[in-house]
């Protein structure tokens, strides 16, 4: 017997028996089996259905012999029987199951599955040379005039005044929500770096104590404030687009210096693995358009029409003051780079500053649609 079983379903009846029901491509029949008896409940029963080209909503009537494996996704929405049996896809198997008890013909629907595009390798993409799309390759060759102030970590990053850098992450909602709006740092190592569009409130870098000291493995605001109470805000589909870092969490001793400088006192080497964190003044420092990547950062009051991450805020970075045993450096409100006590009450001042949680995003995480503006953010999955 040279039979090509196309689907097969398990059904419990009434008294407790397993009936399969199958379509045999050779006869052109669907059959039911129940143990050693079988009937047949009838002819011209199945008809698939192939979308003529993605996207195109157009389809004909295939006549292959067996279920498509690859390049074709099951259309559940169209796909149905005219006597109201059931069909579903049964993805371990690749096969469609129908679950009937009574005669039917049925209608298969696949679409053309859409190739996989990755965050990362599309926003790659956008980069054609040094300024296109406001992207910079920092390989430390670019032709414009600052070349040589690239952080020459072959990074792709975004710098200039509004760039379209949007992604909307931890809703599938067709307008995506304000509270989940991010912007897109760069791509380092195959991993897209984002960056909340709101703060999530006012925070200590590492607690209330006096005697606290800028060490990011012992900061309150990582170890409780980000990486458990912001983290856990994010569903458990959107935690796992989520890597955990190797943050560089070392700094600079001034912020009198361009950004060059910071960004190699950041990486001296010393590094703490954690989901989230928060931008570095490198990060800061290289959003700004590049004629500023010169200037100390000190200065950047002067680029603040010209750097997307400043947010008109006073916010932190992980970076801290290698000076000091209890500074870190924050972003002022007028958007010059400053750096404060970690902790509380010195000489009854409230060293708060706004948070911005930060972090990477796997490789494998797909884009599906959006242009990147505010309004029509990257739609991920």
């Amino acid at each position: 017997m040279n039979k090509k079983i196309l689907l097969i379903s398990c059904i419990l009846l009434t008294l407790g028996l397993c009936t399969f029901i199958f379509y045999d491509i050779d006869n052109n029949k669907v059959v039911i089996e129940n143990g050693d008896s079988k009937q047949i409940i009838n002819t011209n029963a199945l008809t698939m259905m192939y979308e003529i080209e993605i996207g195109s909503g157009e389809y004909q009537v295939s006549s292959d012999t067996t279920w498509p494996q690859d390049g074709y996704v099951f259309n559940e929405t169209l796909s149905k029987c005219e006597n109201g049996s059931i069909l579903n896809w049964d993805d371990e198997n690749k096969r469609v199951v129908l679950s009937t008890s009574v005669s039917d013909k049925c209608y298969v629907y696949f679409d053309v599955e859409p190739d996989v595009i990755y965050l990362a390798d599309y926003i790659k993409s956008l980069y054609t040379s040094d300024g296109e799309n406001d992207l910079y390759y920092h390989d430390g060759l670019g032709s414009y005039t600052n070349a040589s102030e690239e952080a020459e970590d072959n990074s792709y990053r975004y710098s200039g005044a509004n760039p379209n850098n949007y992604v909307c992450f931890g809703s599938n909602a067709e307008d995506c929500p304000d509270d989940n709006l991010y912007r897109i740092i760069g791509v380092f190592d195959g991993q897209v770096k984002l960056i909340k569009v709101s703060s999530i409130g006012y925070y200590y870098w590492s607690g209330l104590s006096t005697s606290a000291y800028n060490i990011w493995a012992d900061s309150v605001l990582n170890t409780n404030d980000l990486n458990v109470t912001f983290y856990e805000t994010i569903n458990d589909e959107w935690k796992d687009k989520i890597i955990t870092n190797a943050w560089f969490v070392d700094g600079y001793n001034t912020s009198v210096v361009n950004v060059k400088a910071f960004y190699a006192g950041e990486n001296s080497g010393i590094t703490y693995d954690s989901k989230i964190g928060l931008m570095y003044v490198s990060d800061y420092g290289y959003a700004a358009s590049p004629d500023y990547w010169t200037t100390d950062v000190y200065y950047y009051d002067s680029a603040i029409n010209f750097n997307w991450l400043y947010s008109g805020l006073g916010e932190w970075t992980i970076t801290r003051h290698s000076g000091s045993s209890d500074a870190a450096f924050l972003i002022g409100a007028d958007g010059r780079l400053d750096s404060d006590y970690v902790y509380n009450n010195r000489n009854g001042l409230y060293m708060l500053s706004w948070v911005r949680p930060v972090f990477y995003l796997k490789s494998d995480v797909a884009i599906e649609g959006g242009t990147g503006s505010m309004a029509d953010p990257y739609r991920v999955y």
